[in-house]
């Protein structure tokens, strides 16, 4: 496959990676950026997520480096440890064929482990600012110098408060060093930002596609703990009863997960991610197209190009990372004329970045609270009856009757059969899942009051990683999760 990437001039090693990756044309960001970049210019870009703008600074930036002089060249620092992975992970598909090493650096994980993959001669760090600033203040990172520092999503890390933070950490870093910034918007704080730390820096700025949605697509959103999802995803799959869904996932881990525990509880499901062979994909796209499966696990990636009209859910399992991908997602249902219903899952933490998405693509999401047990055991009774009052009979129905005719009365024989359906179609899982509006009001009110007496108390920068970007703080499994160090095995 030949690629319009060619006319660049990158590295061999980076060009195979595009090639691997599917890339045929450099998006409008790529295309401006990554010549001035490859040239040395500090840039300031604006341009949406979703344009693809990590390809825009990775791909001339690891072209540039040498991963044999085993130390920090490349630092990336991003809002919220989510899109932190997110980075990461892309940026080593893109360098692995470079043996270009990734270190993703965020808070609520240990020093050591952090500095020790720092240190075993990583290429590339992405990192939350919070952290990044911790690490530099307490001279924690031995010759840590290098040369290409990227802002992502800097309007970002001024909604949240960071821009102190990065105005700290550039001053850690070596004054002779090609500096990129990248931002959705250009408020006045960025642009003062970049005249002060960025030197004679290029313009590119791309203009934004309007993020809207289909008015055919019922949007929802359920308000659950983090513990909750699994049961939430099952309680609303028995509830609604799609005939046939695609679950978004964030990595190809949760979808083999999800995927593997819908299969064992009898959902006809399967999932779809990059790790699988071509053929496979495409036996999966293909049962899917032709409803011999109801449910398709997939990622944001795997499901792109995927063209099937009569999907009548959507479901976030977690929620997007930006509206672009949210518009994207949503958009596989409700096509073709037909209406559709595109649900996410949130919890209280991430609430306020579901209505900043909501109020960017200029949408209503509707608040719904997720059934009860008995809320859907009675749906299903009704569903029962209304399925033996509409069946057809069968030639044989008859002989079977007279069979157990002589034994088992008419009555009893109606009770056994009503109570093998039951069971046939037996609802599990919790009594009560997710909250209601009143519940909710609360704990965003609380939420609301620590995150405010958090910043009048700690000032900025103070040791404290202060992801607060609801969608990326996941109280409940982040202190689990280790950083990440890549290489080509």
């Amino acid at each position: 496959m030949t690629t319009t990437f060619n006319k660049f001039n990158l590295d061999k090693a980076i060009l195979k990676a595009i090639e691997e990756a599917g890339f045929r044309e450099p998006s409008p960001v790529q295309d401006e950026a990554i010549p001035l970049i490859l040239e040395g210019h500090d840039i300031v870009a604006q341009a949406q997520t979703g344009t693809g703008k990590t390809a825009a600074f990775g791909l001339p930036a690891m072209s540039m480096i040498d991963p044999s002089e085993k130390r920090v060249q490349i630092l990336v620092i991003t809002p919220t440890r989510e899109l932190a992975t997110q980075v990461s992970d892309e940026l080593y598909t893109l360098g692995r064929f470079k043996d270009i090493k990734t270190v993703t650096i965020y808070g609520g994980t240990s020093y050591n482990r952090q500095i020790g993959l720092i240190e075993k001669g990583a290429s590339v760090v992405v990192a939350t600012p919070g952290r990044m600033l911790d690490l530099l203040k307490n001279d924690r990172l031995r010759n840590f110098t290098p040369q290409i520092v990227i802002l992502d999503e800097a309007d970002e890390m001024l909604d949240m408060g960071f821009l102190e933070d990065i105005e700290s950490i550039l001053k850690f870093l070596p004054k002779e060093r090609q500096t990129l910034l990248f931002s959705a918007t250009m408020p006045e704080p960025i642009k003062k930002l970049a005249k002060r730390r960025l030197n004679e820096p290029k313009f590119v700025s791309i203009t934004p596609k309007e993020h809207t949605t289909n008015e055919d697509i019922e949007q929802l959103y359920y308000v659950i703990e983090e513990r909750e999802r699994d049961s939430a995803l099952i309680r609303l799959l028995d509830s609604l009863e799609p005939t046939k869904s695609i679950i978004f996932c964030r990595t190809k881990k949760e979808v083999d997960r999800v995927s593997t525990q819908l299969l064992a509880l009898g959902y006809s499901a399967s999932g779809l991610h990059g790790d699988m062979e071509q053929n496979q994909r495409e036996s999966v796209i293909r049962a899917f197209r032709n409803s011999q499966i109801e449910i398709l696990v997939a990622t944001d990636v795997a499901a792109r190009g995927l063209n099937v009209s009569d999907i009548s859910h959507v479901f976030n399992f977690h929620i997007p990372f930006d509206p672009d991908s949210y518009v994207h997602r949503i958009g596989r249902t409700g096509r073709a004329g037909k209406k559709g219903t595109a649900i996410t899952l949130v919890t209280p933490m991430e609430y306020h970045s579901m209505q900043r998405i909501a109020k960017k693509v200029g949408t209503n999401l509707k608040f719904k609270i997720v059934p009860t047990l008995s809320d859907v055991k009675e749906s299903q009774l009704n569903k029962i009856a209304n399925e033996i009052e509409n069946a057809p009979l069968h030639e044989n129905a008859q002989k079977i009757l007279d069979i157990l005719g002589d034994d088992i009365n008419l009555s009893k024989i109606s009770l056994k059969l009503i109570s093998m359906l039951i069971n046939k179609n037996s609802v599990q899982g919790p009594s009560k899942i997710g909250f209601d509006k009143k519940s909710l009001s609360g704990i965003i009110k609380r939420i609301e009051e620590r995150n405010s007496r958090d910043r009048g108390g700690r000032g900025r920068g103070r040791g404290r990683d202060r992801n607060r970007n609801s969608s990326s703080r996941n109280r409940n499994s982040s202190r689990d999760r280790k950083p990440r160090s890549r290489s080509r095995s």
